[in-house]
């Protein structure tokens, strides 16, 4: 993202090279190689791979994880030496032995291969990726350093860092074609494509982009205008129970997590923030002895900068403490973004730091490949602190996260999103039987207001009614200026007339008319005005006003009274993300989520169409809100604050996440609608399962407000996920998610919570037989709420299968989706029950109750379509289930 990006990136590829061990084969350069070896020798046939297919492997990353005691082994399947792109299978070791094995190997690997030798240059792929992508042509390209199959050129004038090529195979249906693996980060700073170029032929087989982003597609925040309530309740959220502190003296006047935002909660003084554990120097060191090496929000974990003018280079504003580290300054939202810079920034900076050393508590530290400029001496590849860019001029409404593999860079941008809410009253007049604050709207061009008003007598505009326009009006400014003397130094008053906003405006501009208010010549509201032609030569302010108000006006101008007025900008304001907690958390995560799946040192491992990368992020960011007045039922928008909205509204997903199905009915079904996007839709189901998961872990072990050190269900929550996001493959999908969860508990607990598991994922459709199909493909998921049985050896801890003490084997919901009829069918007796119907408004459309046992009807015929929740509840039996009528 920075220009200094490239001594990193250069540092980083050296780095792999030197110490994944190319030469080697066989697993030879891992301890555990042997191991692994002899397991996947046995395992070969129910794998479906056959002995060549696991002859030439590596590892690719290698780490212990402190909390499960496991440690984390990534292997790359190859072919003659070389890599099989993302075929990188996850083994877990534990006590020497393989605990868990996550296959993303292939099958049959020597019938599928189509060549050894490519037909292209590395150099030759480098300008077929540059063509795709409409760079131009690489320039004085030069090999910087070779290793085996990879290369490092310089940047060639199309990439801000320099450019990696590996050769690799590519799996194209089946076929492993070799291909020219290249990443070049386009100069404007906005993508970042890892690309695939045919080593044969020069065709492009796959891109994806390394920048993720979240313009949430799926949003229906466009028409919110909801009053934001004010929330000045105490914050008694503990982060930290440590009494230990950094001694730097520092302190931050930030929206203190679990707030979320702005629409959330007041600010917070907070001193010393930073974990001892995961900041051991603070967050403004970087060389590791004890005094901060910058002053500004600048550190060891991120640099947080302004980026209005978008050119991603490092020289922007940054927010300056002084030596006392003192972050304290005011703040008035009522105003344009760029007047709270220090606020913003500073928050951007505290939340940056605040997803390190919460996470790095459960595991996402420097050996598993975490965000620091020095690593302190605990393993990995250092020189890779987050860049933060705020108030980023390149867009609106949205955010984004560039993730390289370890000891590269990352990049979050956060953007301003537009302003929402009631307009205020940007014009007072001050004097006269016309004093007070009147309504306007803004125009679209010229100079905009500020917060500083601009105070002056009003003029009358009159023209002669001579020139090429057909108006017969003096007073709407369309043909030649009479009165131009009058208007210098004036808030010039102009009529809506025939001709265009911009040539009138701009006329009175030339006069030397400080301002303009314009008057709706029709009854009704006034209109944003647009700049014509001439339009872009504007650069004083103006508004419109209504008619019945800017005819009052006129009339007492042309009575001959003076009147003084001010303008200035009175919102709505547009927000700033920076300020919204939940985003900078989502951002951050998609790092987390990318570098520990498949290892820290390939971040191209959530590419399926299935991908819970934007899940995940939102789970982050949930994970951080959560407050102990919390239930699990009340609805959690994402990002509500940049949007205008209250934290229990929708937000910008399709639904808040919500255990409530009334509120949030997705099941895992649900991935196969294409109406749900790809990836933000998908995400956002795979989010609610784990939500889900969360209020369960906090219904048996309650809600602990100490993230780092708390023993709560939501801290034990918070481990699994991590650890499950260790175990799993390359491209894993929601199944994969499952059951490497499913393994995390095994290898923390022995196995305490397989039931509670196994039941919320059974609950929204990812039960014993549910299928993920192929990681590509798009509608072929297949969703099933059963639980394995109580033979099974994993649930061998468990006193029962429900803590309402009944197995969804007990019974059947059939046919779903149906045109009319809905049964339920028993195998034993249930007992009493109440059974309802809610549509997803929360309407209850139908209840009885009755003895649920052998066959119970429900007759949907007069319902309209739609999805609704069945609900049965009894003594023995409480369970939701999603019904579509059609």
């Amino acid at each position: 993202m920075k220009n200094n990006y490239i001594n990193s990136v250069l540092f980083l590829v050296i780095a792999l090279l030197t110490n994944i061990g190319f030469a080697q084969s066989n697993l030879t350069n891992s301890e555990y190689g042997s191991v692994i070896q002899s397991y996947l020798d046995q395992k070969k046939e129910s794998l479906s791979l056959v002995s060549t297919d696991i002859a030439d492997l590596y590892v690719s990353k290698e780490f212990f994880s402190t909390k499960s005691k496991i440690t984390h082994v990534y292997v790359n399947q190859r072919y003659q030496g070389i890599n099989i792109f993302n075929a990188i299978s996850s083994v877990a070791i534990k006590d020497n032995v393989v605990f868990y094995y996550a296959n993303n190997f292939m099958g049959n690997i020597t019938q599928r291969v189509n060549a050894t030798a490519p037909q292209l240059s590395p150099e030759q792929a480098i300008q077929r990726a540059a063509s795709e992508l409409n760079l131009g042509s690489a320039q004085n390209l030069t090999l910087l350093e070779t290793v085996e199959k990879k290369f490092v050129y310089s940047n060639g004038n199309i990439s801000k860092v320099d450019i990696p090529v590996e050769l690799v195979y590519y799996n194209s249906n089946g076929e492993l074609k070799l291909a020219w693996d290249v990443s070049i980060y386009t100069l404007d700073g906005t993508t970042w494509p890892s690309i695939r170029i045919d080593a044969l032929n020069g065709e492009v087989l796959s891109q994806n982009d390394w920048i993720l982003t979240c313009n949430f597609g799926d949003s229906n925040h466009t028409s919110h205008n909801h009053d934001v309530k004010n929330k000045t309740a105490a914050n008694n959220f503990t982060l930290f129970k440590d009494d230990y502190r950094r001694v730097d003296g520092s302190q931050y006047n930030i929206y203190e997590l679990p707030v979320g935002g702005p629409n959330d909660g007041d600010r917070t003084l907070v001193s010393e923030p930073a974990n001892p554990n995961a900041s051991p120097f603070g967050w403004h060191d970087t060389n590791g002895v004890s005094g901060a090496e910058y002053t500004v929000t600048r550190g060891n974990n991120v640099w947080a900068q302004e980026d209005r003018d978008a050119n991603n280079d490092d020289n922007g504003y940054m927010p300056d403490g002084t030596a006392t580290l003192n972050f304290d300054f005011p703040l008035n939202l009522n105003q344009a973004p760029v007047l709270y810079e220090d606020v913003s920034l500073t928050n951007l900076f505290y939340m940056n730091n605040m997803m390190h050393d919460v996470w790095y508590q459960y595991g996402f530290d420097e050996a598993s490949g975490n965000f620091q400029e020095n690593n302190y001496g605990n393993g990995g590849i250092g020189g890779d602190f987050v860049f933060a860019d705020g108030q980023d001029g390149a867009g609106l409404n949205n955010a984004t996260f560039g993730t390289p593999a370890d000891g590269g860079n990352p990049g979050m941008t956060m953007f301003l999103w537009s302003a929402s809410g009631p307009a205020g009253d940007p014009l007072t007049i001050n004097n006269g039987g016309l004093a007070g604050d009147y309504s306007g709207l803004p125009a679209n061009f010229g100079g905009t207001l500020s917060s500083t008003p601009i105070t002056a007598d009003l003029a009358l505009v009159v023209d002669n009614n001579i020139g090429g326009m057909s108006s017969t009006d003096p007073q709407d400014g369309c043909n030649n200026i009479t009165n131009g003397a009058d208007l210098n130094g004036k808030i010039v008053v102009i009529r809506r007339g025939v001709c265009e906003f911009g040539f009138k405006i701009l006329a009175a501009e030339n006069e030397g008319a400080v301002a303009v208010i314009m008057v709706n010549n029709v009854a009704g509201d006034p209109i944003t005005m647009g700049g014509g032609a001439v339009g872009a030569n504007v650069t004083i302010p103006s508004i419109m006003i209504n008619n019945i108000d800017g005819e009052a006006l006129i009339a007492a101008l042309l009575n001959g009274d003076t009147i003084n007025a001010s303008l200035l900008d009175a919102g709505p304001y547009q927000k700033d993300g920076s300020l919204d907690n939940l985003i900078v958390a989502h951002e951050y995560g998609h790092g987390i989520s990318n570098r520990l799946t498949g290892g820290a040192n390939t971040t191209n491992c959530l590419t399926n169409v299935t991908q819970m990368g934007e899940g995940w992020s939102d789970w982050f960011a949930l994970m951080l809100t959560m407050k102990t007045t919390d239930l699990p039922e009340d609805p959690k928008g994402m990002a509500t604050y940049s949007v205008g909205q209250n934290p229990e509204d929708v937000g910008i997903r399709r639904y808040p996440y919500s255990t409530d199905f009334a509120i949030n009915p997705f099941t895992y079904g649900d991935t196969n609608d294409t109406s749900n996007s790809v990836p933000h839709g998908v995400g956002t189901i795979w989010a609610t399962v784990l939500w889900d998961l969360t209020w369960a872990y906090v219904d048996k072990y309650g809600f602990d407000e100490d993230l780092l050190n708390g023993t709560g269900g939501n801290n034990k929550v918070m481990q699994i996920v991590m650890d499950g996001l260790k175990l799993q493959q390359c491209n894993p999908g929601f199944v994969d998610g499952r059951d490497a969860i499913l393994a995390a508990d095994t290898a923390l607990t022995g196995g305490e919570d397989q039931c509670l598991i196994w039941e919320v994922f059974a609950n929204r459709g990812l039960g014993l037989n549910a299928s993920e199909g192929t990681p590509f493909s798009r509608t072929d998921q297949v969703e099933d709420f059963t639980l394995p049985p109580d033979s099974d050896p994993s649930l061998a801890n468990c006193t029962s299968l429900s803590v309402d003490e009944f197995n969804q084997n007990d019974y059947k919901v059939y046919p779903n989706p149906t045109n009319g009829n809905v049964f339920i069918k028993t195998n034993r007796s249930l007992g009493e029950v109440r059974i309802t119907l809610t549509d997803l408004n929360g309407r209850k459309v139908y209840s009885t109750q009755t003895e649920l046992y052998n066959q119970v009807e429900i007759n949907m015929s007069q319902l309209q379509s739609g999805i609704y929740i069945l609900n049965i509840n009894g003594q023995n039996i409480n369970s939701n289930n999603k019904i579509i009528k059609n």
